[in-house]
């Protein structure tokens, strides 16, 4: 996973790069201000019911339910740094449940994405106080001190009931005024600064550190590849095995009768005869297991390209196909569409009602796989599932599956594999 670019240490420059930027870094200073002390008291009040309640079994609920609204709550800090501060952090992986009732407990108390923005809302308790107060106090203290001189003529008191302004000539008003314009010039500096340190918050606890995070994820998907790779070879034994060498072994037995036949006094023609078609037949037969094999392994279809290869594999189902690239793909990726897409053109045959849509295009250095069809919906990823293999096949890759199957339909399924430069 990586972030934007905006998403880097303290920033640069000491000012907001755009007037832009800088509103919205002044708009997430004072939401999550005012947010953070009522979050926070919340999830203490949460935490300390949970724990209360721990001993007869309620509590641990309470705890998780308490876990899964800060992980919601590190997810609306998510977004906003996206629309206010412009920095894009990516989703967190969700939590992986197996089975059992036991297993769910463990799997949702230890979620560490939950856990990091329970950090995250405890450490920026203060920093986010700090930042409102002073802006805040900054931004008050410019607006009354540069209106002071219209102030003054107006109240007859000749004094600001805050920050001690006050003035016994008008005069000495412009002075008061020229500080708070210094201030208010300066205040984008300011908010700009406090937004930096919030975007070093929210890349340290809101998600794991780049570097950890893709290690774990590439560990993953190598041990995925891995997996993947020795249950092919298993297959391939197993057909060869099974398929191939069985037809061979037959054939070199058929054609070892024969010749002890040849090798006699009195041959008998028609035996022979009869055994050499019966090896003709098993060599031809191997040859076919064989042919089949190697296309399992990888498609004599692509050699002409993805469009070809779907069309081709369209022609025995109800499929529209249209690929629309601007360049060809690596051959990984090539061969990583093709079984993807055939898989889920079975499943929109054997569950939708066989008609579907079938879409591949590229765009902004990603190749996408759309496959729509009218059935009654309901697709979910479950694991063992055709849908989780496709997943698993898309890992090795840095590959998504989206999925989108409302009851009643329409399902679409979307396979999204970023392209190399």
């Amino acid at each position: 996973m990586r972030l934007s670019p905006a998403g880097g240490a303290f920033p640069r420059r000491l000012w907001p790069p755009s007037t832009r930027q800088g509103v919205g870094e002044g708009a997430w200073i004072l939401v999550t201000g005012v947010l953070a002390p009522v979050v926070v008291l919340l999830l203490i009040a949460g935490t300390v019911a949970g724990l209360v309640l721990a001993p007869v079994l309620v509590g641990f609920p309470v705890l998780i339910g308490v876990l899964r609204g800060a992980r919601a709550v590190g997810g609306m800090h998510r977004r906003l740094a996206g629309v206010l501060l412009g920095l894009q952090i990516p989703r967190p992986e969700p939590v992986t449940v197996k089975g059992g009732l036991g297993s769910w407990f463990v799997a949702r108390l230890g979620d560490r994405a939950a856990w990091r923005s329970v950090a995250y809302l405890l450490v920026r308790l203060p920093v986010g106080l700090l930042g409102l107060v002073t802006c805040g106090a900054l931004a008050v203290y410019g607006a009354a001190a540069v209106t002071y001189p219209v102030t003054w003529i107006i109240q007859p008191a000749r004094e600001l009931p805050m920050f001690a302004i006050q003035s016994e000539t008008w005069l000495g008003t412009v002075v008061w005024c020229a500080t708070g314009a210094v201030v208010l010039v300066a205040l984008p500096g300011f908010v700009h600064a406090f937004a930096g340190v919030d975007r070093l918050l929210l890349r340290a606890l809101v998600v794991d550190p780049g570097l950890r995070e893709r290690v774990r994820y590439l560990e993953e998907t190598r041990a995925t590849a891995l997996d993947d790779a020795a249950e092919r070879l298993r297959r391939i034994e197993r057909d060869l095995h099974d398929g191939a060498q069985a037809q061979l072994v037959a054939m070199a037995m058929k054609l070892g009768l024969a010749k002890e036949e040849l090798g006699t006094e009195t041959v008998d023609l028609d035996q022979v005869r009869l055994l050499v078609d019966a090896a003709h037949g098993n060599a031809k037969q191997a040859l076919l297991e064989l042919r089949d094999l190697a296309r399992g392994i990888h498609p004599a279809a692509l050699g002409n390209g993805l469009g070809l290869a779907l069309s081709t594999l369209a022609s025995s189902t109800r499929a529209d196909v249209d690929v629309q690239l601007s360049r060809r793909p690596p051959p990984a990726l090539e061969t990583i569409l093709y079984f993807a897409a055939a898989e889920l053109m079975t499943n929109a045959s054997k569950h939708g009602t066989g008609q579907c849509e079938v879409r591949i295009d590229d765009h902004h250095n990603k190749l996408r796989l759309t496959v729509a069809d009218r059935g009654p919906g309901g697709a979910v990823l479950v694991p063992g599932g055709g849908l989780a293999g496709i997943v698993e096949r898309l890992r090795p890759v840095d590959g998504e599956l989206i999925v989108s199957s409302p009851a009643g339909g329409p399902t679409v399924v979307t396979a999204v594999l970023p392209l190399p430069d």
